[in-house]
Parts: C-alpha cells; structure tokens; sequence
C-alpha cells in the first residue's frame, strides 16, 4: 500500500493543490508508475467537478508528471473506474457528502480492495484524508445532507482531525477545536485522534506509518485520560497502526 493523507490542498504561497507535500506526490507516482489517475471529487460543492479535476491536472503538469487525471463522475461504471485506475485521489470537500456517496455508489468495498490488496496509490487530502479514518467522526465538516454515513474506508485504524488548529479566537465562546476532540473521547475512550495542522501529511507505505511536515509544525495526538503527545517528523508514530478500534 502507497498512501499519503495530507491535512489540507493548500498553505499560503501555494499555487497548486498538493503543491506543499509536491515531493513526496512526485516519488509516489514515479515509485509506483501510475499514469492513469482517477479524483473523486464527490466532497467539492462550491465549485464543479469539472474544475476540481482541472487544477489537479494542473498539479500534475506543473510537476512535470506524465499523467492523466480524469473524473470519477464521468465514468459510466465508477467501480470499474477505480478497478482500473493506476492511481486514485480523493479531493477535500465536505465529508460527509463525500463519504455518502461512495456508500451510495457501492465505491467502498473497491476503493478497500484497491488501495489495500493492489497497491493502487492513493492520494488524499481534508475530507479524502477523513474518509482513510474508520468512520468520520472527527471531521470539522457539517453534516448537510441527511442520512449521513459514519463508517468509512478503514485504511489506518485511528482517527484523524485534519486542518487540526491548536488556538484560543478572541471573542469565539464556543469549544475550541481540543476541546471537541476530548469530547469525542469521552465517548469513544479506546479511539486515539491524531491532529494534523495545515501544511502537513501522513503516509503509510507498505504498512509503515510517517508523518511529514512543510512547515515544521507538529502533530499532535489524542487518547483518554492522557495529556496530549506532540510528535515531530523526526519521531516514529508506528505504534498507531498497531491500534484497533
């Protein structure tokens, strides 16, 4: 398996998607040779597909990578669109709508048996990181449609809080964003999340789990009854994926 899940598309001074964690993008595609790429774009609201799949493309050329990046919502068998996609990337979004439709589409199962028994490399960022999660429980995206799903792809056994900001805003009387997490954890007490800030990135590469960093900020881990644990890139977070909710 050959995933990166990054927190967010952009941090200030990118032009491009992914242009932040372009490195680790690009020895992904040359170490796994995919060409043909396949985004579900199904998170994107304010926006059309259509553009979404656009600036991906311009991503890939801007890195000088030969590959092609069509649309899932323009297959006629979106199953057999991700059977045979050499690569797949999920775009950020509202996750909820996101992970919804895989389950409508019956996407789940393949995306699993893809990225999980094949080695098909996969690419995702904010809601296309949360759908890597067991459910999405942890996403900061409102839940606007009705009959949300909560479970999910399964590909790391520990839950993820991207965008994750550690700040107090003046004036906002609301929880901040570690106290919402806490919550989560006083009702889910076996299940860590991890908090990863703008400008950072997971990957797991044939079972072995990294954390990666633009901007040198760290992540930040959650578990019951513990005081947060901050990690730097330097650190090993391999113990995670011996967890199971």
């Amino acid at each position: 398996m050959d995933i990166l899940l990054l927190s967010n598309g952009k941090i200030a001074g990118n032009q491009h998607v992914m242009e932040f964690a372009s490195e680790a993008v690009v020895e992904q595609i040359k170490r796994t040779g995919a060409k043909n790429l396949v985004l579900i774009p199904y998170a994107v609201i304010r926006s059309s597909h259509d553009d979404r799949v656009a600036l991906v493309q311009e991503t890939f050329d801007a890195l000088g990578l030969d590959c092609n990046v069509t649309g899932l919502h323009r297959a006629e068998d979106p199953v057999k669109a991700i059977q045979e996609a050499e690569g797949i990337l999920v775009s950020g979004g509202n996750t909820w709508v996101l992970n919804k439709t895989l389950h409508d589409l019956g996407l789940v199962g393949p995306i699993r048996k893809a990225v999980l028994e094949q080695g098909t490399p996969y690419i995702g960022w904010s809601a296309g990181t949360n759908i890597a999660c067991p459910t999405i429980r942890t996403t900061n995206d409102m839940p606007i449609i009705t009959g949300a799903v909560l479970s999910s792809l399964n590909l790391v056994p520990f839950q993820i809080n991207p965008h994750y900001l550690e700040a107090n805003v003046e004036g906002h009387m609301g929880e901040t964003r570690d106290e919402r997490i806490q919550e989560f954890l006083e009702i889910n007490q076996y299940e860590p999340v991890v908090g990863i800030p703008e400008g950072t990135w997971l990957h797991l590469l044939n079972g072995e789990l990294s954390y990666h960093t633009a901007n040198g900020k760290p992540l930040k881990l959650f578990s019951h009854g513990k005081d947060p644990v901050y990690y730097t890139a330097e650190q090993s977070i391999q113990f995670l994926m011996a967890h199971s909710c």
